[in-house]
């Protein structure tokens, strides 16, 4: 909830510990979700601590000079080492940028909720600048949904086949941020 409203992602995970409550499940601990890291916190081992605590990254492409583009927002994503990984719709600014030859970006990793909401508050996190790759190989594909369906285990009965099938079908696109 944020100001009193429930928010999508809230919705989400309600309905999601509704239906592992229902099947038997726990989520005791904070097992299925990972504890976010917030604005002003210092992970002991900055983005690298950051990439394995965190549920979100923020990205903005960075144009041919350097400037951050006014696209801007907070997206799912997995590690790799420090290579996050993201899906997305290919017809997004993210896909679209990336396809159209930029190849820059600058990547904020922890979770101040919405991007535009959150008054800067995300520059503050641990971030890295990196270069993107358009993943297209069906074995990588593989690979990191399933670790996408290990990590937001509870979203992954939707997400997982919307991600999935939107891959194969060539409506959603996996973008790889490796830091430069």
């Amino acid at each position: 909830m944020r100001d009193g409203r429930l928010t999508r992602r809230g919705a989400l995970r309600m309905a999601g510990a509704a239906g592992v409550a229902a099947l038997g499940g726990s989520i005791a601990g904070g097992l299925l979700w990972p504890r976010p890291v917030r604005a002003g916190e210092a992970p002991a081992d900055g983005l690298q601590a950051a990439l394995a605590e965190s549920n979100l990254i923020y990205v903005t492409p960075l144009h041919r000079d350097g400037r951050e583009s006014t696209c801007q927002a907070e997206v799912w994503f997995v590690a790799d080492g420090t290579d996050a990984y993201v899906v997305t719709a290919s017809d997004a600014w993210r896909a679209r940028a990336a396809k159209n030859g930029l190849t820059r970006a600058r990547v904020w990793v922890g979770d101040v909720g919405v991007w535009s909401d959150s008054a800067g508050a995300y520059r503050k996190l641990p971030r890295m600048d990196a270069e993107v790759a358009v993943i297209e190989d069906p074995a990588e594909h593989a690979r990191v949904l399933e670790v996408f369906g290990d990590k937001y285990s509870l979203e992954w009965f939707i997400w997982g086949p919307r991600f999935r099938n939107g891959l194969a079908d060539g409506s959603r696109t996996m973008l790889r941020y490796r830091p430069v």
